[in-house]
């Protein structure tokens, strides 16, 4: 197979290669001839197409007879330069070719900000993990349950992500900023779904045991399937914005992915695997997530924003109704991932129980309701791993793995709030 070094090798044709020779007089160099153009271009062989007319010509005529019309039109309908207060969220008539002028700097700034973190999961050494995970002695089994329920779920989460940013998302988002930065979460997710599958194959997991948990494991189907079920409608191509109805089904799909699948279904497995790099146990796997965890806290926030931003351009959308559904899609996000807190978590490990985890879980779920504007549900709730908060604070993160972490943010500070 070929591979970029040999690509880059040099690619002399082998009949024209030159091998050593013995010495011969000094030739005088062989002078080019003109020719003159007319001449040239009647030497030339006449490139037919299967219709027997030189391929060219054709090619020519067709530029020359373009028909413009349908396309000024179309130019028209989208009322020439746009004006910053001509750009919406949802259901946009302007051009979205057009990226500036910015309306919601916000969004630009994200896509700035993922860029300049960008990784890959293969400059990560996972060395240490293959060698802990051969080990008989190295992990308990309640620590193996952990990192394979794990890989098994994200390894289809993220792809569930990326399928609903592609296939729904972007179409439905009517702002070009905010779509620049949706083509770089979907990057994201393509590079944390490779994350994942290069952590299965380096430690030699049962990639078909793993990659088919979420049909056969029951924690992780009913999350796969609860986060489903708001996409089907959606990556319909016949789907369309634009009626109170469709506008709150787009509204609810965008509640069920970010502040839920991302914002909540994520975190019981995060603090598990970072729990472990905590105590030198599968410091590569835990690098991998710790990545992953900066980018997914970025795709939250991001996700927020265009959720209120969404409520405050169409208010009749955030009735009561919409808010009493918005509130019940947040807890049973709360109550799948507590129960699979405790399928992953039959008795305490690392530092933690299926009992602390129902409180970070908690706490989790009336951030996410007040970030959108609903009211907590859990009082007094409270954070139970602090360090989780740490972590996902890069201006206060201090080598947790004394890797380049920090090295990666090349554009500047990183704002969580």
């Amino acid at each position: 197979m070929l591979n970029w070094d040999e690509y880059n090798q040099d690619k002399t044709p082998a009949a024209v290669k030159t091998t050593a020779q013995p010495a011969t007089k000094e030739k005088k160099p062989i002078q080019a001839k003109t020719i003159p153009a007319e001449e040239a271009q009647n030497n030339e062989p006449a490139l037919e197409s299967t219709s027997g007319t030189n391929r060219s010509e054709e090619a020519e005529k067709t530029v020359e007879n373009l028909d413009l019309t349908a396309a000024i039109d179309d130019f028209d309908a989208m009322a020439g330069r746009v004006q910053v207060d001509q750009k919406a969220m949802i259901n946009c008539k302007a051009d979205l070719n057009q990226l500036v002028p910015f309306k919601y700097d916000w969004a630009w700034q994200k896509y700035l900000d993922g860029s300049a973190n960008h990784w890959m999961p293969q400059e990560i050494n996972m060395t240490p993990d293959i060698a802990l995970w051969k080990s008989e002695d190295g992990l308990t089994e309640d620590e193996r349950i952990i990192v394979k329920r794990n890989l098994g779920f994200f390894a289809t989460a993220d792809s569930l992500v990326a399928n609903n940013l592609v296939l729904a998302i972007y179409r439905l988002i009517t702002n070009p900023e905010c779509r620049q930065y949706i083509l770089r979460q979907s990057l994201e997710e393509a590079i944390h779904t490779h994350a994942y599958q290069y952590c299965i194959e380096s430690i030699g997991l049962d990639e078909g045991e793993i990659f088919n948990m979420y049909r056969e494991i029951p924690s992780v189907s009913r999350k796969a399937a609860w986060g489903l079920k708001y996409t089907q409608d959606l990556a319909d191509p016949n789907f369309k914005t634009g009626t109170d109805e469709t506008d709150k089904k787009l509204l609810k799909n965008l509640i069920a992915f970010y502040c839920v699948l991302e914002g909540i279904f994520f975190y019981c497995g995060f603090t598990q695997i970072l729990s472990m790099g905590r105590r030198n146990k599968m410091t590569g796997t835990s690098e991998q997530f710790q990545y992953i965890l900066r980018d997914e806290s970025m795709h939250v926030n991001f996700g927020i924003d265009v959720i209120n931003q969404i409520k405050i351009e169409n208010p009749h959308l955030w009735d009561e109704g919409m808010k009493k559904e918005a509130t019940q899609m947040i807890l049973q996000g709360t109550i799948l991932e507590i129960q699979y807190a405790r399928d992953t978590m039959p008795r305490g490990v690392l530092g933690m129980n299926a009992g602390m985890m129902e409180e970070y879980l908690k706490f989790i779920a009336n951030r996410r309701l007040t970030q959108i504007g609903l009211d907590e549900e859990f009082s007094g709730a409270t954070n139970p791993f602090p360090w989780m908060s740490e972590i996902m604070d890069l201006r206060k993160e201090k080598n947790f793995f004394e890797t380049r972490v920090i090295e990666y943010q090349t554009g500047g500070a990183l704002n969580w709030e």
